[in-house]
């Protein structure tokens, strides 16, 4: 699979020279740029709106909501923004032929919100050779604030990877001292990061670390690697996955009688998941598990007056009536949306792809709704990680329950 990926990769970074002379093509007369004209600009993105991980799909749909109800205010600068989402059931090698797809035929103006790590690095050569924006996609790989001097069309939205497990490790050694350590995570560069981070938070407790499992993403259930953590009597449990594995994870642990401190990642503490993890076991797996988020709860009662959980909660009604409020990936959607607007403001009246760029690399936001308080997004040519802080979480009686002050997530 990753040699097909490698050489579907190479065959979109060789585009026609005849297509990179006319690419300028389709758009504004005044900027040349695609994807721009006096009233619309069009956007594009990756989903998994099929497939193992379509629990992902709200990422894109709350978007599209979101950018709909900024149309409903006459849009930016005059222009209305339309999103043409393509589902790529999380296949990177479908993820290539999307994006190409988007970018030579349908003439976007810029790759938005794009989910999954090996999916966005997979086509970065080839936008980045184009020099089309792949603004805040959803990953928090190192690779892409790293190579930012490489690849400087790409930029994440997610905080760092490494940074997370990074956190975790740095509150168990604080918290939990003699913890016996075992870890469930992707085998992909996303789970890799993740572990790389616990243990460099851990540092000289690493060796705490008593025993691990991989898992593919393909892989339809995780019970045989749950069973094989627990032989080795860990007590505590991190569950570095992405949502489907993650509530396997729960339910699996509980079927076995385990009842370790869990830990899970940040991607996966959907309040949809928890409760349906929770009413599988009795919330015997999900009670006091931990985790962390950069973004407010919706589902959360004491935030029904909240702002940007009442104006989430106006977006949906209206332009997403048939989606359920209660997936919080919505409401991500929503956040990343706002961010993108904002850089799109920025950018100004005369729009280019160079100047959002710009603007996407000198953000200062403060005024997101949709964070959770005191976190911002802020950006500059050598910083690539719009967020930076995030907000420990534990679950208790059915909601996650923020503790502690902000926490900086450091690369």
């Amino acid at each position: 699979m990753r040699r097909r990926i490698v050489l579907i990769v190479l065959a979109a970074a060789a585009a026609p020279a005849a297509y990179l002379s006319t690419a300028s093509g389709g758009g504004d007369r005044r900027t040349g740029d695609p994807g721009v004209t006096p009233t619309t600009i069009l956007l594009g993105g990756t989903v998994p709106l099929s497939g193992p991980e379509s629990a992902y799909a709200p990422v894109g749909r709350g978007a599209e909501a979101y950018f709909k109800y900024v149309n409903s205010r006459g849009g930016i600068h005059g222009r209305k923004i339309v999103y043409k989402l393509v589902d790529d059931a999380y296949d990177p090698g479908r993820t290539v032929q999307a994006t190409r797809e988007l970018v030579q035929q349908d003439k976007v103006f810029a790759i938005f919100n794009s989910v999954g790590t090996e999916h966005n690095l997979a086509v970065r050569p080839f936008l980045n050779q184009l020099r089309v924006p792949q603004l805040f996609v959803g990953s928090g790989a190192g690779a892409i604030a790293r190579e930012r001097g490489r690849y400087p069309w790409t930029m994440g939205y997610l905080p760092s990877f490494a940074g997370e497990g990074a956190v975790y490790g740095r509150y168990i050694v604080r918290s939990r001292p003699r913890a016996r350590i075992a870890v469930l995570y992707e085998a992909s560069d996303y789970g890799k990061e993740l572990i790389g981070g616990l243990r460099k938070g851990l540092a000289s407790r690493s060796r705490q670390i008593v025993a691990t499992q991989t898992y593919d993403v393909t892989d339809v259930d995780v019970s045989s690697q749950i069973a094989k953590l627990r032989s080795s009597r860990a007590d505590t449990l991190m569950i570095l996955a992405l949502p489907k594995q993650a509530l396997q994870a729960f339910i699996s642990t509980d079927k076995l009688g385990w009842r370790p401190q869990i830990f899970v990642t940040s991607v996966s503490i959907d309040p949809i998941v928890m409760a349906i993890a929770r009413l599988n076991t009795g919330g015997r797996t999900t009670e006091g598990a931990l985790g962390m988020a950069f973004l407010k709860d919706p589902t959360d009662a004491r935030l029904a007056s909240d702002k940007g959980v009442r104006l989430y909660k106006q977006i949906m009604r209206r332009f997403l009536p048939g989606g359920d409020p209660k997936a919080a990936a919505h409401f991500y959607g929503m956040a990343v949306a706002f961010t993108m607007v904002d850089a799109l403001r920025r950018a100004g009246k005369d729009l280019t792809r160079q100047r959002l760029l710009r603007a996407a690399t000198h953000l200062d936001e403060r005024d997101n709704p949709f964070l959770r308080r005191g976190i911002t997004v802020k950006t500059s040519p050598r910083d690539y990680y719009p967020l930076s802080q995030v907000q420990l979480l534990r679950y208790r009686k059915n909601a996650w329950r923020p503790f502690g002050r902000l926490v900086p997530v450091a690369p």
